[in-house]
């Protein structure tokens, strides 16, 4: 049996620069869907599901497990919250955390399989992958003190995901998924999940409080404090290397440089994989916006609804206007190149920011964000911040390594 070979000059299936008129031009009709589809079918269908499954998975073992600390045997079986007694008290907020917590990764499971042409068993599959994933998460939490198993929160979660799972199949009998396709078989290029998937997780890392508004990935100073204390009391401490002097504050210029690619660098990812120009205008004011509002939320959600708007002092208001500026000046650039600016723009961002140490209002923040009701919430949302713009680093690094590899790779 032969396989029809993908047509090089067809715009679905390109991977070649992506000149002015390229980026003028949207996907053209049905036959480009057609094509795209069909090779999706033969190969496997890339979609984002996947990863944003794994990713929340992650997260959820995350919040189970948190703070990792103190394991040991408590001389019960680990399987012995299953056939206890209803617990006596709960509220509110821990049904809807238990039920809302799941949601995601049932919803995900099954989406990933309807997405793979999955048909079969596809609620089933992923309410019982998600209530594997809860029972382990469970008889864990056995062997932390700081945790208490529950059946209760087991039949939850598994409910959760189960509820997920079925918005899953309601959206594909009502044929959003397939509206979702063609969707982005017009506005991204095939190999576009990773993006997707940082993207999706942007907004996210935005929600934990920043040092310098739109600044992901400020580690340095944590880093340093964090091997200096598993290293403590042994001889490879004085392997650390030491500073000779305290990180400073940035002065204005850094931070408007800082903000200013804050803004860009998810400006410059959504690049990378979107098709026309029009997209792209309508990708980044979409982008500023979200950025903008995110930022607001988080600082409402930190220093209370008054102050939503106070960290956006003149160097933020020249940062987000200067990046935006750069990403309208870049919106005809090609993929390729678009990549290798998002390369840059990582670099110096981080170099910049991890050259200043967090302020003091911003540590005070965060202890009140540690010791909230939200706590396994924050951590991950802080965790999702410190990442992302490694994670981003990554992508870009495999994606220009993996097209200067392939014949057909866009220059």
């Amino acid at each position: 049996m032969t396989r029809d070979v993908p047509n090089p000059n067809s715009p679905a299936d390109a991977v070649r620069p992506a000149s002015p008129d390229d980026l003028r031009r949207p996907l053209q009709g049905g036959k480009a869907l057609h094509e795209a589809k069909r090779s999706e079918n033969d190969g496997g269908v890339k979609t984002a599901s996947w990863p944003l499954a794994l990713a929340t998975v992650c997260l959820i073992v995350y919040a189970s497990l948190y703070p990792f600390a103190d394991w040991r045997n408590q001389g019960i079986s680990p399987l012995n919250f299953l056939t206890a007694p209803l617990p006596r008290y709960w509220t509110g907020f821990d049904v809807g955390i238990n039920l809302a917590g799941y949601m995601p990764i049932g919803f995900l499971l099954a989406l990933s399989a309807l997405r793979s042409g999955r048909t079969r068993w596809t609620v089933s599959v992923a309410v019982l992958s998600a209530g594997a994933l809860s029972l382990g998460m469970e008889t864990l939490q056995s062997y932390l003190p700081s945790r208490v198993p529950s059946n209760v929160d087991f039949a939850l979660n598994t409910a959760g995901a189960w509820l997920g799972a079925c918005s899953a199949w309601l959206l594909e009998k009502a044929g959003a998924l397939d509206r979702w396709s063609r969707v982005r078989a017009r506005w991204f290029v095939r190999d576009a999940r990773g993006a997707l998937v940082l993207l999706a997780l942007w907004p996210v890392a935005l929600l934990f409080p920043a040092s310098v508004p739109l600044g992901l990935g400020q580690v340095l100073e944590r880093l340093e404090v964090a091997l200096a204390d598993v290293l403590a009391d042994t001889p490879f401490l004085e392997w650390l290397p030491v500073r000779d002097i305290e990180l400073q504050p940035l002065v204005p210029g850094a931070e408007v440089i800082c903000v200013a690619l804050g803004a860009l660098i998810p400006c410059l990812l959504g690049y990378c994989v979107i098709r026309t120009l029009v997209q792209r205008a309508v990708f980044l004011i979409l982008t500023l916006a979200a950025g903008m509002a995110l930022t607001a939320l988080s600082a409402a959600l930190s220093y209370g609804p008054e102050h939503a708007w106070a960290w956006l002092d003149l160097p933020v208001r020249v940062g987000v206007g200067l990046g935006g500026v750069l990403a309208l000046l870049l919106l005809l650039a090609p993929r390729r190149a678009s990549a290798a600016l998002l390369l840059l723009a990582l670099c110096i961002h981080l170099s910049l920011l991890n050259q200043a140490p967090a302020g003091p209002y911003f540590a005070e923040t965060r202890q009140i964000w540690e010791q909230g009701r939200f706590v396994r919430f924050n951590g991950l949302v802080q965790w999702i911040g410190w990442l992302w713009p490694y994670a981003a680093l990554l992508y870009v690094l495999v994606r220009l390594s993996s097209r200067a590899t392939t014949p057909t790779a866009e220059k």
